[in-house]
Order: structure tokens, then C-alpha cells, then sequence
């Protein structure tokens, strides 16, 4: 049976690989601190495991994590995490290249998608992969696949050369790319602390009663704002379905809650393409784009952003509630 952790151990492989790579890198000012900095990361996959999971007699001690955590938050607070210069070939090579393929380069990429539609419709429930992570198995297998599929289609022989081109993008993206993470667990954090029960009192308070329109709008734009406030709707979900979602939509007006719930997400990703904090889908294009404005993404998606929030009220007023 194939394991999600086993997935999380060859993330974590990775990093260590492209951590080595940085501190051979002599064209990095900070060759050794960014090598530290994804090194350390990638060590924490493995042994997350054996402190979530380990067994009795063996479970590793969470401290270390914690210290783990902690450095990593110097490194990249103190600006210790730089880039070389990018192993690559030459834009001229780059542009004969995508001539010569042509649609064959959107072969690789939608090869993740249909893995992973693959493992979560057919293989989910056979035993062949743990229970219940079946999609997140195939996202995994997908990228593995679609990297073989990648060097097949470009007739690239050395794995050196797709992990070096990762590792450029890693650098360019920088320490931003944990930041959905770290957002996500700030959710969690916010709805142990009882942040969504306090909100839920504020919007008891001011919504009138068996306003069913203006709950909808309410739960529907608290998400959009508090994923531009989070920067992630992962964080924002639990906060505002404990105050919005479930007690008033589900429980008071009898909403149906797989409805209620998916159009509340959605929201949330309407906010996601408004805010700097989602730095993956945001900044991080601008960078790698070389943008003259770094918000230009956010700018080109806002119309668009508020559109899907009045359709996801609309459809939810009309179908789940």
C-alpha cells in the first residue's frame, strides 16, 4: 500500500538535493545559509513522520521541530536566502525550442491532472494507496509521471537538468513559497483559539433574524475578505464557517451543507486572486514574469474576483440554502 508520507519524504528529498546544489552554487552570495535554509526543510518531511506517527516505543520528540521552525524563520526574516545564477540555456535556444514542440510542452502538465483524476476515480478504495488519500497520492504520482513524460517530450537525458530548472524557480520564488502553508496552520490556529465563535456572536448580533439573503452575503463575502486578510482560503474556511456556515446557514435555516460549504470555498479563492499575502499565485508570478509591477496579477484579476463572488452568492441564495 502506497503511503501519502511517502510523498511528503520525497518532497523533502528533494529540497536536500537542491540544498546540495546551492552550496556547490559559488555564483550565490548565500550559498551556504539558503543551503541550510532548504536543507533544514527538507529534514523536517521524514521527521515530521516519525513525531506524528511513530509508534510507541520510538515516536520522536517534537522540540526539535520546533527548533527546526524557529531557524528557519531567522534565515528567511533576516534575509539570508539569495540565488545563483540559473543553469540554463540561452533564450535564443529557449524559443527554438518551444517552436520545434509546440503544443507537445502542455503535454507534461496536463499529465498531472489526469494521474491524479486516474488514482482519485478508479484506484481510490482498492487498497492500492492509503485510505482516503487517493487524490493527494495521485497529484504526487502525477508530477513523477509528468516529469518522465517532460524529458521523453523534450528528449532530455540527464535528470540533472529538470532539477536544476526547479531549483531556479525555488530561488526565485524564495522563502514566499511556504507561505500558504504557514496560512493554513494560522487557520487552524484561529478556530482552536475561538475566533470563528466571536465572530459568529458580532454577526448574530447585527444579522436580523431568518434573513437567509443577507447570511448568504455574509458568509460569502467574510470569506472573500478574511482569505485576502489570511491570503489563503484554508485559513479563512475554518474561521468563518464557525461563525457564518455551519450554526446559521446549516443548523438554523437547514442549508445543505456540501453546498453551503464548496460555494463558501469558492468565495474564499475569489479572495485568493485579490491579495498579496497568496504569494504563489500572486507575487511570485510577477517575479518570475520580471513584471514592472509586482501587483499586476492581482490588478487583472480583481474583476474577475468580483464577479465569481456575486455568481457564488447568487448560487448559493438559489440552490443550497
Amino acid at each position: 500500500m502506497i503511503k501519502v508520507e511517502w510523498l511528503y519524504w520525497l518532497i523533502g528529498l528533494v529540497f536536500v538535493v537542491m540544498a546540495v546544489q546551492m552550496a556547490k552554487d559559488r555564483s550565490n552570495p548565500k550559498r551556504w545559509t539558503s543551503a541550510a535554509f532548504w536543507g533544514l526543510l527538507g529534514l523536517t518531511f521524514p521527521y515530521g513522520t516519525g513525531v506524528a506517527e511513530g509508534g510507541a516505543s520510538w515516536t520522536l520528540p517534537a522540540e526539535p521541530l520546533g527548533v527546526a521552525v524557529l531557524a528557519l524563520i531567522v534565515l528567511a526574516g533576516f534575509n539570508f536566502i539569495g540565488k545563483g545564477v540559473p543553469v540554463t540555456t540561452t533564450g535564443e535556444q529557449r524559443e527554438a525550442s518551444a517552436a520545434r514542440l509546440g503544443n507537445k510542452l502542455f503535454i507534461p502538465a496536463l499529465t498531472i491532472p489526469l494521474v491524479a483524476i486516474v488514482c482519485a476515480s478508479f484506484l481510490d478504495g482498492s487498497g492500492l494507496f492509503e485510505t482516503g488519500k487517493a487524490t493527494l497520492i495521485g497529484l504526487g504520482l502525477g508530477c513523477v509521471v509528468a516529469l518522465v513524460v517532460g524529458m521523453l517530450v523534450t528528449g532530455e537525458r540527464k535528470l540533472s537538468v529538470p532539477i536544476h530548472s526547479g531549483r531556479s524557480m525555488l530561488e526565485a520564488m524564495g522563502s514566499a513559497l511556504l507561505l500558504p502553508q504557514l496560512l493554513s496552520v494560522l487557520g487552524s490556529i484561529f478556530a482552536v483559539a475561538g475566533v470563528g465563535t466571536q465572530v459568529g456572536k458580532i454577526v448574530n448580533d447585527v444579522l436580523p433574524d431568518d434573513s437567509t439573503y443577507l447570511a448568504v452575503i455574509a458568509y460569502c463575502v467574510g470569506m472573500f475578505l478574511f482569505t485576502v486578510i489570511m491570503g489563503n482560503a484554508f485559513a479563512a474556511f475554518p474561521v468563518m464557517t464557525a461563525a457564518i456556515g455551519w450554526p446559521v446557514l446549516i443548523q438554523q435555516m437547514h442549508g445543505n451543507e456540501a453546498g453551503v460549504l464548496a460555494i463558501g470555498m469558492l468565495a474564499g479563492f475569489a479572495g485568493t486572486l485579490c491579495t498579496p499575502m497568496a504569494a504563489n499565485f500572486n507575487i511570485v508570478p510577477a517575479s518570475l514574469l520580471e513584471l514592472k509591477d509586482q501587483y499586476g496579477p492581482i490588478k487583472a484579476q480583481l474583476p474577475t474576483a468580483l464577479g465569481l463572488l456575486v455568481c457564488n452568492i447568487v448560487i448559493m441564495a438559489l440552490f443550497a440554502v
